[in-house]
């Protein structure tokens, strides 16, 4: 096996651990753009790891290593002697695990490349019926300026990312909360918009969707949409105090909110206390330090799979 296959293959394992690892920690409430930032590198990283290994074995140099001396000594011995018609069928199953390999990685990479744009495709699909749906039956309402009223009982907030945004909050939201609870929800759905967090949580979408059984990209996909839910809240208090949010949660929370519909950001089930404990009693921010830290571990995540997929050994 050639060196940068193994530093490759080993990389790709030990992402698996570490990704359970980073979503159990609980530092990344306290800093969760740096937190996303490293999430985002450790799977591009996996998937240059992954892909690198599988090419890196399937095109090994047949001059190198035990497989090119087998393959040297095949060439030199191809006189009809005995060892040659024992040495053939070794060489051609080295020959076809490495054409295995190669294939495995090619695969690999169209998977991965396939499961991004079908999710991207379906996302924007799911957003046009929404938008079709608000423009039929949403109306606009003086207590919520810049947002669609639809009639629904369920207290529930939401929004709708891309070109022609739209933030929809329900009619038995409107009846909940009051002015400030309503600004307060604005200001979060108007982040999530803003900063287009939809495209933060796409890669973890197309993971799960693909790897629905691994429980690694569960995790990912679970921490990730906690992450960017408390990276609005955070924008949100640089307009309004996190005492009107974390009352709104609470209150939607209590009523029991529906679940946004398919193409919206909304906030999942399960997050309400986590949120409101972090608002109501906040931890403090990472210092400068650890932000260094984090910024250099999210770049070596990226860098060595990618120094070992390009330099020659």
């Amino acid at each position: 096996m050639r060196p940068a296959a193994f530093v490759l293959a080993a990389f790709a394992v030990a992402c698996i651990p570490a990704g359970s690892a980073l979503a159990a920690a609980r530092w990344p409430r306290r800093s969760p753009a740096a937190a996303i930032v490293l999430w985002q590198a450790l799977g591009l990283g996996w998937g240059v790891a992954a892909v690198g290994a599988l090419t890196a074995l399937g095109t090994a140099d047949g001059s190198s290593g035990p497989a090119g001396g087998a393959l040297a000594l095949g060439s030199r011995m191809l006189d009809g002697t005995f060892a040659a018609a024992r040495t053939r069928p070794l060489l051609a199953g080295l020959q076809g695990l490495r054409l295995l390999a190669l294939a495995a990685g090619l695969v690999l990479l169209l998977v991965l490349c396939w499961i991004l744009v079908a999710a991207s495709a379906g996302a924007v699909r799911a957003r046009r019926r929404q938008r079709l749906l608000l423009s039929l039956l949403a109306y606009g309402d003086p207590k919520v300026p810049g947002a669609l009223v639809v009639d629904h009982p369920a207290a529930t907030a939401y929004c709708v990312p891309g070109l022609r945004s739209r933030i929809v909050i329900s009619a038995g939201a409107l009846d909940l909360l009051d002015q400030a609870e309503l600004a307060a929800v604005l200001a979060h759905e108007r982040a999530h918009l803003r900063e287009r967090h939809d495209l933060v949580l796409l890669p973890f979408t197309a993971l799960l969707r693909a790897f629905r059984w691994c429980g690694v990209a569960r995790e990912a996909y679970a921490a990730v949409e906690m992450l960017v839910e408390m990276l609005a809240d955070d924008r949100a208090l640089r307009h309004r105090p996190a005492r009107e949010l974390a009352t709104a949660l609470l209150r939607v929370g209590a009523a029991g909110g529906s679940v946004a519909p398919t193409g919206a950001l909304a906030a999942a089930d399960g997050q309400v206390a986590a949120r409101v404990s972090r608002l109501l009693r906040p931890d403090p921010k990472l210092s400068t330090g650890a932000l260094a830290l984090v910024a250099i571990a999210a770049a070596a995540t990226v860098a060595i799979p990618a120094t070992f997929l390009t330099i020659p050994f």
